[in-house]
């Protein structure tokens, strides 16, 4: 019942991009029509699982028993940028319709800075290997969601009579601040849900 807690709580309380504000720019950026926003959040997923996976390794088997952790923040993006070039690279050689469906999704990634967020949080929450990889995969679903709403959202406006000041960015960024509100709605349901299961 804790994983499904976790799960809940990381995809709709405490959504990534909506409550902790991590990955915006790809969510501003990548969010206007609902196809690239589907890939860009199959492409976070993917890296975010990986990435959350490697990092965990690195922290506890290298820089807690070495003393380093003072270089975490640093040793992390550089681990992110290496496992994307990394899989970018395996995916042309192995998958190639996979690669030409993540396209530019792949590189864009390297700089989300959810992707580095997810990792250090893991770490501060003490989460275990099984706990993080769930967190992880919660958050990425989070983040696909959000993206692919806002995506609906903003594709519908496309279509609609906006005032010319408000146009492009102004009206982009009053929707995000409504579907933040949107998401506020779900706040106290994981303290609801962990009541009733009694965690």
């Amino acid at each position: 019942m804790e994983y499904v807690l976790i799960f809940i709580t990381a995809i709709f309380v405490n959504n990534i991009v909506l409550s902790q504000f991590l990955g915006i720019c790809p969510f501003l950026g990548v969010s206007q029509k609902v196809e690239t926003a589907v890939g860009m959040g199959m492409a976070v997923a993917f890296v975010l699982t990986l990435s959350t996976m490697v990092t965990y390794a690195l922290q506890h088997l290298v820089l807690n028993p070495l003393g380093l952790g003072y270089l975490q923040t640093i040793a992390f993006i550089l681990v992110i940028a290496a496992l994307v070039q990394m899989v970018e690279i395996i995916l042309r050689k192995v998958s190639p319709a996979l690669y030409q469906a993540l396209g530019v999704y792949l590189p864009l990634i390297t700089t989300n800075c959810c992707i580095l967020g997810v990792a250090i949080l893991v770490i501060q929450k003490d989460y275990d290997l099984l706990t993080g990889i769930v967190y992880a995969v919660a958050t990425a679903l989070g983040f696909a969601l959000a993206l692919v709403v806002f995506a609906g959202i903003r594709e519908q406006l496309a279509m609609t009579d906006v005032p010319r000041g408000m146009r492009g960015m102004p009206i982009a960024l009053i929707t995000a601040g409504l579907l933040a509100m949107a998401f506020m709605g779900f706040s106290g349901v994981d303290r609801g849900l962990a009541a009733l299961w009694g965690i």
